[in-house]
């Protein structure tokens, strides 16, 4: 029983090591003592020292030495005027157990009594202290052991300033961020589960309507159907590996924001425009150049798909950062919204599965621009319209 409460509680095994500290410290202590003063009664018992005889008018009438001597108590040897000779002994005095010993450490109980009530003392006085401590590291091991039966909600008190109260803040950041990434994960599984069906039933009913010669408008909504799953799947694969922060996602390297913007117009026939007072140091960047040039390419999709003819794209510097800008003449986006369009799966009310995409674009931009170390907002552009802004450190 006790073997299993010492191997099993830490409070026991502290709270022993302190009191068993306590008790050989004790007796050290003790031992210590006990041969100084020994030592030093032996080094002044054969130490002569002089020694007066008087009358009774204290008048000296003689002269000698007192040693003591080691079991028998102290030896005067003196000599007086006429020439005589005389050797007094006094016995020692006995010690209330018949042992020698030293005065000043005797107690009424001795010595074994002494170190049982020092010990106890101790042992009365650290117990709390040690059970405190222990008590916040069990509370510790249940919070640990509730998170990893599944209940991922579960935290620790975060309780003093000491070890075990960062150990617990650790835990529950480390907690609160897998909670996340679980819940983001699941909510995505469930969004692409629903995602996938709609151009999967498109694909079976065109198969059925289209009979043995299939119309070439057939062919094409199935072709579309196919690049939409494509699409879908590929952003899916993207969003997740862009969630765990220890994924590889390429080789960073030093990028002109200029030319990637440039290209990626090019193919979407937007226009470009580079503010005057920005340089080109301040608008290269250090990533990783197949995720940047996504990010621009879904701002331009997004452009495309919901505004109105006119698309432009900006670069300038603010604030020690890059800055993309991407513009659209479409209906805009209500500020209530402007933080959920970039959830994953979200449309705004009213947009339809038809106007193309898969709800991922605008995710996939936050995501990789946050791995940048940068952020992207969405703005009322003046006259109308929406702009989508990307901001990355230099």
């Amino acid at each position: 029983m006790l073997l299993n409460l010492y191997r099993r509680h830490l409070y026991v095994r502290i709270w022993l090591a302190v009191v068993g500290g306590v008790v050989i410290l004790t007796l050290c202590a003790n031992w210590i003592v006990r041969e100084a003063a020994e030592n030093e009664r032996e080094r002044l018992s054969g130490v002569p020292r002089e020694v007066v005889v008087l009358d009774a008018q204290d008048r000296a009438i003689g002269s000698g030495s007192a040693v003591r001597v080691p079991g028998q108590g102290l030896e005067f040897d003196v000599t007086l005027e006429d020439g005589r000779a005389m050797s007094l002994r006094v016995a020692p005095r006995p010690h209330p157990t018949g042992t020698s010993g030293v005065a000043a450490w005797r107690t009424p109980f001795g010595l074994g009594w002494m170190v049982a009530l020092v010990g106890m003392a101790v042992a009365l006085g650290v117990y709390p202290i040690v059970r405190r401590l222990t008590k916040r590291l069990e509370a510790l091991q249940r919070g640990v052991q509730r998170w990893g039966e599944g209940d991922l909600s579960a935290r620790v008190a975060e309780d003093g300033q000491d070890e075990v109260a960062d150990l617990s803040n650790r835990f529950n950041a480390a907690a609160a961020r897998i909670e996340e990434l679980v819940r983001s994960h699941k909510s995505l599984l469930a969004n692409a589960s629903h995602e996938l069906r709609s151009p999967l039933a498109r694909i079976r009913m065109g198969l059925e309507l289209m009979g043995d010669r299939p119309s070439p408008t057939a062919r094409d909504e199935i072709a579309r159907n196919i690049a939409e799953l494509d699409q879908l799947i590929d952003e899916i694969l993207l969003a997740s590996r862009l969630d765990a922060k220890e994924a590889d996602m390429g080789t960073v390297e030093t990028v002109d924001l200029t030319g990637l913007a440039a290209e990626e117009c090019a193919r979407v026939d937007a226009e470009l425009e580079v503010a005057e007072d920005a340089s080109s140091d301040a608008l290269t960047v250090r990533g990783v150049p197949r995720l940047l040039r996504r990010a621009i390419r879904n701002l331009l999709e997004n452009a495309r798909r919901y505004g109105a003819g006119e698309i432009s794209v900006e670069l300038g510097s603010r604030r020690g950062a890059a800055e993309i800008r991407v513009n659209d003449r479409g209906p805009g986006v209500p500020a209530a919204l402007r933080d959920r369009i970039f959830e994953p799966f979200y449309r705004l009310p009213g947009a339809s599965e038809r106007n193309g995409g898969v709800g991922l674009g605008l995710a996939l931009v936050k995501s990789i621009t946050e791995r940048h170390g940068g952020s992207v907002r969405c703005e009322d552009r003046p006259g109308g319209g929406a702009s989508f802004v990307i901001a990355l450190p230099n």
